[in-house]
């Protein structure tokens, strides 16, 4: 199986016992050696050789950093939060031209930092009582000073998988994407359901097919803007279809060889595969191996 996964894989040691300690976090700070990542609002900035672009800590900038962690010399890496303005764009995938020109490594270090910033320019007023929240825990946390309530940031789980029946896989398009490209249909999971319950759901709302036979395969953190998306298989009793054409354009079954052959980007495949970075390409790969 292709590893790692893309935004996985960082080397961060992401020094929780830093977080709620004052002292050592004012220390980490402090630190000559320090580095902070440059991002334009939520977009990596690309640095002379092609990888992240990382400064020294700029103390005349007032904006709330926020520890990453530390590296294996013991070097602390921050973000900062957004500069007030700073047009933030979770869903924007301009970003997808710049992450081939960094490292497996730094796109995972890349994905962690862009949710966490996101998170902050989203929750900057109290959820219980709509007072503004201040940053804690090493910038791991919201605080409001009016209620004390704390909030901390959060990930979305998503189910996103592969049907088989007959030795073939269910594919799928939503409207926006490019002509031709197809991928691993997907759905948020809802309160009150296991990821079985939800795999089964969403590929019976959204293609009209009954699932058993649930499995993990993998999973995948995908920072658009903060989703833990969790890759899984089914096997589909009836192959027939019922599409929900508010979610689905079109979808259809294919086979092992046609599947390999879009992976290989053969002109006479029957669709365009998912990108590399994407856990259902991992998932198709997976199957056609």
């Amino acid at each position: 199986m292709p590893l790692p996964l893309g935004f996985t894989g960082a080397r961060l040691d992401r020094a929780d016992q830093l977080r709620s300690d004052s002292a050592r976090f004012g220390a980490a700070r402090a630190d000559p050696r320090a580095r902070c990542l440059l991002l334009d609002g939520i977009d990596c900035v690309p640095g002379e050789g092609g990888g992240l672009c990382w400064e020294p800590l700029d103390p005349a900038d007032d904006r709330a950093l926020m520890l990453l962690g530390l590296d294996d010399a013991g070097i602390p890496h921050f973000v900062r939060e957004a500069a007030p303005g700073a047009r933030i764009d979770a869903r924007s995938r301009t970003v997808m031209r710049l992450l081939p020109l960094l490292s497996a490594e730094e796109v995972a270090l890349y994905g962690g930092a862009r949710s966490l910033v996101d998170w902050h320019a989203r929750h900057r007023f109290c959820a219980v009582c709509g007072t503004p929240t201040e940053v804690f825990r090493a910038g791991w946390g919201r605080r409001c000073g009016s209620c004390n309530a704390e909030h901390f940031p959060r990930v979305d789980p998503v189910v996103i998988m592969l049907a088989e029946c007959d030795g073939r896989v269910l594919i799928g398009r939503q409207g926006g994407f490019p002509p031709g490209f197809f991928s691993a249909l997907a759905g948020f999971v809802e309160p009150g359901e296991s990821l079985e319950e939800a795999v089964a759901r969403e590929l019976f709302e959204e293609a009209g097919i009954r699932v058993s036979d649930v499995t993990y395969v993998a999973s995948q953190p995908w920072p658009f803007p903060s989703s833990l998306m969790i890759g899984c298989r089914a096997v589909a009793t009836d192959p027939a279809l019922t599409l929900d054409t508010t979610e689905i354009e079109a979808a259809m079954w294919v086979d092992k060889a046609e599947v390999r052959a879009a992976l290989a980007g053969d002109m006479g495949a029957p669709f365009l595969a998912p990108p590399p970075l994407a856990i259902a390409r991992y998932l198709l790969e997976d199957w056609a191996g």
